[in-house]
């Protein structure tokens, strides 16, 4: 596990992205506490859908999912507004 601040980070990011494809964890720190952890990717993390994915984290008890799926209406509805239009006002609150 290699420690390396923010500045360093973002001026050899290409080194340490080689390190981190090669299996080492790299600890990220802000002014010395460390604020983040880089690690590879395993093989299950880049290729499994995300139901997949939703159903390890509820097997591991991280994630409780819903009892059943509903229907999202996404939908839109127009609002009937009364009034001046917005582009009215906005034009007399600048004069």
């Amino acid at each position: 596990m290699q420690l390396v601040g923010i500045r360093e980070l973002k001026n050899r990011l290409t080194y340490f992205l080689s390190l981190i494809s090669k299996g080492e964890n790299v600890v990220v720190t802000d002014r010395g506490n460390p604020v983040a952890i880089f690690h590879s990717l395993d093989k299950t993390e880049i290729s499994a859908a995300p139901e997949e994915k939703l159903a390890a984290l509820a097997k591991q008890g991280k994630v409780k999912l819903p009892l059943k799926k509903r229907k999202i209406d996404m939908a839109t509805r127009s609002i009937a507004a009364r009034g001046k239009p917005l582009s009215k006002i906005v034009i007399e609150e600048r004069r």
